[in-house]
C-alpha cells in the first residue's frame, strides 16, 4: 500500500444490505479501540476545549454510529455536574438503533436516521463533532461538510479522525487480523488509515472551504484534533 497518496477505496461499511449483528461487533470493536488506543480522549479534549465554562450544553455528533463518542462525552459531563443534551445523526438505521440502546446517554437524546446534508436545526447546537467519519469522503465533499458545520455550531466544532502513515497503517492491520472477529473491522480498520489525510492536506481543505482560524493537532495514537471556533 503506497501511503503518500490517499485512497478512495470504498469501505465495506460503507456498503449497502450489512447484517445487522455485523454492524453491532463492529461497533462494539470500534468502542473497544477508541477506549484502548485513546480515540475517546481526543474527543473528550476537542469537547471540553469549546465547553470552556458553559454548564449547560447541546453536543451533535456527525456519523454518530453506536454512539460510544457520545456516550464518552455523557459520562466525562455527569462526573463534572454538566447538563447534557446529545443529538446523533447517522445515515444508517442500524447505527442509530446501537446508539437508542446506550445505557449511557440521556434519555433525552434525539437520533436522527439522515444524511447530515438534509438536517436543518431549528436551534443549533452549541458543538458539532465527527470521529473518524471524514475519512470516508473525498476533499470536495468535506469542504462542504466544513461549512456545514461551521454554519449549524453555536459555539464551534471539532474533528477526531486518523492520520495517513505508514506505521499506523501497518500495526492496525497486524492487530486487527489478531484479535478482531469482525470481518468489518478487519478489513475497514486499516484501510481507514489509507483514506485518512495529512496535516498539509487539512490545511488545503479549510482554505478552499474558507474557514479560519482553527487549531489542528497530532495526538497519540495517529490522529488528528481539529478545532474550530467562532470568534
Amino acid at each position: 500500500m503506497n501511503l503518500k497518496e490517499r485512497s478512495y477505496k470504498k469501505e465495506l461499511l460503507d456498503g449497502e444490505d450489512i447484517p445487522l449483528p455485523a454492524i453491532e461487533k463492529n461497533m462494539r470493536e470500534l468502542d473497544f479501540i477508541n477506549t484502548q488506543l485513546g480515540g475517546h480522549a481526543i474527543t473528550i479534549k476537542g469537547f471540553k476545549t469549546l465547553l470552556g465554562k458553559k454548564r449547560q450544553v447541546t453536543v451533535c455528533e456527525v456519523g454518530c454510529g453506536g454512539g460510544d463518542n457520545l456516550a464518552a462525552i455523557a459520562k466525562w459531563c455527569n462526573k463534572k455536574g454538566i447538563k447534557l443534551h446529545c443529538i446523533g445523526i447517522d445515515i444508517k438505521k442500524e447505527c442509530v438503533g446501537v446508539a437508542q440502546t446506550n445505557k449511557h446517554l440521556p434519555d433525552s437524546s434525539t437520533w436522527l436516521t439522515s444524511d447530515y446534508k438534509e438536517v436543518f436545526f431549528t436551534e443549533k447546537p452549541d458543538i458539532i463533532f465527527s470521529s473518524l467519519f471524514c475519512h470516508h469522503f473525498t476533499e470536495e465533499e468535506l469542504v462542504y461538510q466544513l461549512q456545514w458545520m461551521e454554519f449549524n455550531s453555536g459555539t464551534g466544532f471539532f474533528i477526531n479522525d486518523l492520520h495517513r502513515n505508514s506505521i499506523a497503517y501497518h500495526a492496525i492491520k497486524i492487530l486487527t487480523a489478531l484479535f478482531s472477529s469482525s470481518y468489518l473491522v478487519k478489513n475497514d480498520a486499516p484501510l481507514s488509515v489509507a483514506r485518512g489525510f495529512v496535516k498539509q492536506e487539512w490545511h488545503s481543505i479549510f482554505k478552499q472551504a474558507y474557514i479560519k482560524p482553527y487549531q489542528i493537532s497530532w495526538r497519540w495514537a495517529f490522529r488528528h484534533l481539529i478545532i474550530f471556533k467562532h470568534g
